[in-house]
């Protein structure tokens, strides 16, 4: 029981800061302004649905995408602990990671609500590569049903987490501010970057075994 609750607390954790929904309300908030009333829990409506299909999908298929392309899992950490750790950086520093932002030109091309609300903000902003790797890791760690089930409803709090963070955006903008924005994103960055520390020596540990092996 015990090692079930730890096991959801870290997939949960882990997912949160990887999507981290903060950092997509700047976004969504160029989108609804000067919208109607309605549009805006539309957009995040569907872009929540969207982002948690796509983190289905690539968990369902991330074994057979392994089995395709030949792809170990250790060779999957080794990337996604360097994208983390980029991501992560770019967090602490206050920069914009570079799947999380996009031109004033590529907005304006833009003028369907529903595709609006599926790409960019669903993929890549919300569901970017960092949380298809990770999603598709942490699936093939899972050897248990009870893991699967507990990763399974990780990703529904946290499409729900995103889908009410966004709705609320301009509330909780005005609450926390643009200050206390930056200093959530900034502590979400470090976490995201001592996963990705753990994540890169997890999957280099089997290949330096096999180098030094007689």
């Amino acid at each position: 029981m015990k090692d079930s609750i730890s096991y959801f607390l870290y997939t949960l954790t882990g997912l949160f800061t990887i999507v981290n929904p903060l950092s997509a309300m700047p976004f969504y908030n160029s989108l609804i302004d000067g919208s109607d009333a309605s549009i805006g829990p539309n957009i995040a409506r569907r872009a929540s649905v969207a982002a948690f299909c796509a983190m289905l999908f690539f968990g369902i298929a991330g074994k057979f995408l392994f089995s395709f392309f030949n792809v170990s899992v250790d060779g999957l950490r080794i990337v996604g602990g360097v994208l983390f750790f980029v991501s992560g950086y770019d967090m602490l520093q206050g920069r914009e990671s570079r799947t999380k932002s996009m031109s004033a030109a590529e907005k304006l091309n833009i003028q369907d609500v529903e595709l609006k609300a599926i790409t960019p903000l669903a993929i890549p902003l919300i569901t970017g590569p960092g949380t298809i790797t990770y999603i598709m890791v942490t699936m093939q760690e899972s050897v248990t049903l009870v893991h699967r089930t507990l990763l399974f409803l990780s990703t529904v709090i946290v499409s729900l987490a995103t889908y009410f963070t966004l709705i609320g955006s301009k509330r909780i903008m005005k609450i926390i501010g643009e200050s206390g924005q930056k200093v959530f994103i900034r502590l979400m960055g470090l976490i995201l970057m001592m996963i990705a520390v753990e994540y890169f020596f997890t999957g280099l540990r089997p290949y330096v075994h096999r180098l030094l092996a007689p």
